[in-house]
């Protein structure tokens, strides 16, 4: 079992100034390697490529989000809600590890490193985590996973309007200086009520979370979604996809243990769930728990000289950001575009058709602020009951906000026209 140390923490926040925390076993668990590990990714995986500023991390949203935990719950409990101290510590739990299983680079590399998701690995963590501390994080995973009575704690966790988006609104918009993304996290939170087990928002907070909806999207298309963004993350996947398979044609390719370890093997979630030790030593969970950003860029900087061409070229223009050009549009990419820009980069290249495959890209990016089908988000009238928010004749037209929006891009070297 891991020793609980008794004190007290005073974190300094950019975002939200100090931040102090006195949990005995939340101040264990931010000390734990794992939740550590987390100093070393980004938050908004390849971001910096067109803000320089987002070179913040999951530690911080972390520690921001559960501290705006903190003070939702003591804002409900003063306005009634039934919160035992074990639930109080539980939630915030919950938040705190709910971020544990994110890849390297964060969403950017979700899928492709192991074929399964962040929540199901955290979940996994958080499991094992649950052992070493003897039980004590039971009920902080009933929370995560819905199976705990009091419903309202687990929306805090993730819902339409949680404290992880609370957090990851205001921070990011600050690391970027994207200013459409700030939102009142306080005035919402002091807005927050529970009726009948429900979460939800006094009428009084209703245009604070209008805002907040608005700001969410423009976040997405203005900095999550930004196409220089996403053509930086498709770069930075194409070579984790070369480095894949060079390694399954038996070339060599220089890693750290736990990369390689992924390079190998295609890992699914039964693996992280192992206990079984792999090649190296460790299992499938404590080779994740070593991975982080610097082992991808580490390898990333030595393969700009690999002998297989195509890994180098790709290498070579993340480190010196020669980014692909990237076009947005309504419609799909038209296959004969798709084939004549293959065919440019095999000619300004000399590759073949499937090498050149890894220089050109195609799909889809998607939209959605908000969710009227699942989880909705209830108004508080003044005579206590409560409606979903697209009811409420003053708000803007959220109904519009809760339309998926997709738009498709495709990607291509822009040297291959001189």
């Amino acid at each position: 079992m891991n020793s609980i140390k008794p004190k007290t923490k005073i974190v300094n926040d950019p975002v939200l100034g100090l931040i102090d925390f006195s949990s005995p076993l939340i101040l264990s668990l931010i000390e734990h390697p794992w939740v550590q590990r987390l100093r070393r990714i980004k938050q908004l995986g390849m971001s910096d490529m067109v803000y320089p500023g987002a070179q913040h991390t999951r530690f911080l949203h972390t520690i921001g989000a559960t501290s705006l935990m903190q003070l939702a719950l003591d804002t409900l409990r003063l306005k009634g809600a039934d919160i035992t101290d074990h639930e109080r510590e539980s939630a915030m739990i919950a938040i705190l590890l709910h971020d544990i299983g994110h890849c390297p680079f964060s969403h950017a590399l979700e899928h492709h490193i192991a074929d399964t998701t962040h929540e199901d690995i955290s979940l996994v963590f958080m499991d094992k985590l649950n052992r070493q501390f003897d039980g004590a994080l039971s009920t902080a995973i009933e929370i995560f996973t819905h199976q705990y009575p009091k419903q309202y704690l687990t929306k805090l966790v993730s819902g339409q309007l949680d404290v992880d988006r609370l957090d990851y609104l205001r921070r990011d918009s600050f690391f970027t200086g994207v200013s459409e993304g700030i939102v009142s996290t306080d005035r919402i939170i002091k807005m927050l009520d529970v009726v009948d087990d429900q979460l939800v928002v006094e009428k009084k907070g209703i245009y604070s979370i209008e805002k907040f909806l608005v700001a969410r999207r423009l976040m997405y298309w203005q900095v999550y979604l930004h196409k220089t963004v996403h053509s930086a993350e498709q770069l930075l996947i194409n070579i984790l996809r070369r480095a894949k398979w060079l390694v399954a044609q038996g070339e060599k390719v220089e890693a750290s243990s736990p990369l390689k370890y992924f390079l190998t093997n295609h890992v699914v979630l039964d693996d992280f769930k192992s206990d079984a030790k792999r090649d190296n030593g460790l299992t499938t969970l404590e080779n994740f728990a070593m991975l982080d950003d610097t082992d991808l860029m580490v390898a990333v900087k030595a393969w700009t000289t690999h002998p297989d061409r195509v890994l180098s070229r790709l290498c070579l223009n993340l480190v010196n950001r020669r980014l692909p050009k990237t076009i947005v549009q309504d419609q799909p990419a038209d296959n004969g575009m798709v084939s004549l820009l293959t065919q440019g980069v095999m000619k300004k290249y000399n590759l073949t058709e499937d090498e050149a495959g890894y220089f050109v890209s195609s799909g889809v990016i998607a939209n959605k602020a908000y969710s009227q089908r699942h989880d909705q988000i209830f108004v508080k009238e003044k005579d206590g009951s409560i409606t979903e928010i697209v009811n409420e004749a003053d708000m803007l037209n959220i109904r519009a906000l809760s339309t998926t929006v997709s738009k498709y891009y495709i990607s291509w070297p822009k040297d291959i026209n001189d």
